[in-house]
């Protein structure tokens, strides 16, 4: 099946259910009046301003943009918009969003949630939006911490995390959420940083473009009680040689001179050589096998000194809510509306004198 989409992700066909947005807005066309009330110098206020600048960009009215969020520091961004939003459940946000998402795809659905709410209680969650292509936008800030709840370690902390519930260091190995998303064969997966807005913006907006699930990490730096934590990464003495920047079609170089780049090992896995050795890889988001999106997201900071940010992989796939509408339109023309009655009462259904 082949849809066609704007640049929100909503498809052509639905665009006659969509108000026209305004001809000019601004940020501060979606800045709510509340008070934003995260801790001084937290990530989260990057993010936000980042956020808030890029949605005018979408062309869609405030009033069709909605967030979900679930619980956390991360989890308060919807009373910061002056779009519709919900303050959800503990981990539930993907659910809560597919279910609005199918029944309303005129809508733009976008979630918020950190590395604890998405991939602890709400793992189970998040993996099914992944896997089912639902047509929404999941912004994951990763901090590796648990902020709102005081400084416990979290699903994305190293092992041996020193934290108020690991006092003696944590033993789980953390999840590396990239390769989650791509091992739950998403069509979109991001990754980049809070500090660096115009990074940031540029991958929002493929997000936004794209129809079908879009994942994105974003790295957050949580001041209070994990300060530092992407360091190497914002560092201006020291970014360019420890970030890889994915683009798509251009070769996988990084440093600050371009001197390094990646290719494949005798083993099939990637390493880290020298930008004038033989075999430099070529980045490709479109692929349709995400083999080497995945091998991308295994390069890390600890294992091989290089972070990569960007667009790991973006494919185009049929998407499950314009899926469930086909199928409950081709139903209503082969059955007609149905009577709801006559389904509770028919079947195995009796009666008990």
């Amino acid at each position: 099946m082949t849809v066609t989409t704007n640049r929100s992700g909503i498809s052509n066909r639905l665009l006659d259910l969509v108000p026209a947005a305004p001809a000019q807005q601004s940020r501060k066309d979606f800045t709510s009046d509340q008070e934003v009330r995260w801790c001084p110098g937290c990530g989260d206020y990057a993010i936000l301003a980042t956020v808030q600048g890029f949605l005018p960009d979408l062309g869609v009215a405030r009033e069709n943009i909605v967030f979900i969020s679930g619980i956390g520091c991360s989890s308060r961004f919807p009373y910061y918009l002056q779009t519709y939003g919900m303050h959800s459940i503990h981990g539930r946000a993907p659910a809560i969003a597919t279910g609005l998402a199918t029944s309303r795809p005129d809508l733009s659905v976008w979630v918020v949630t950190g590395d604890g709410d998405a991939l602890s209680i709400g793992g189970n969650h998040l993996l099914h939006a992944l896997r089912r292509n639902v047509n929404l936008k999941i912004l994951m800030f990763n901090n590796r911490i648990y902020g709102l709840t005081k400084g416990q370690y979290s699903p994305t902390s190293e092992v041996g995390k020193i934290t108020k519930s690991t006092p003696f260091g944590s033993l789980d190995r953390p999840y590396n959420p990239v390769s989650l998303a791509l091992g739950a064969e998403a069509t979109f997966v991001g990754r980049s940083i809070d500090s660096d807005r115009a990074h940031l913006t540029s991958v929002l907006r493929a997000a936004a473009e794209h129809p079908g699930t879009a994942f994105v990490e974003i790295f957050q730096n949580c001041n209070i009680f994990n300060d530092g934590a992407f360091d190497p990464l914002k560092d201006r003495t020291s970014r360019d040689d420890v970030t890889l920047r994915l683009v798509h079609g251009e070769p996988l170089l990084f440093g600050a001179e371009g001197d390094k780049g990646v290719r494949r090992a005798a083993d099939g896995s990637l390493e880290i050589v020298s930008a004038d050795s033989p075999g430099i890889l070529t980045h490709d988001a479109a692929a349709a096998d995400p083999s080497l999106a995945f091998a991308l997201s295994r390069i890390t900071g600890d294992t091989h000194g290089v972070t990569p940010v960007g667009i790991f992989r973006n494919v185009d796939a049929p998407t499950y809510d314009e899926a469930l509408n086909r199928q409950i339109t081709d139903a209503r023309e082969r059955q007609g509306e149905g009577d709801l009655m006559s389904m509770i009462s028919g079947g195995e259904t009796w009666t008990i004198d």
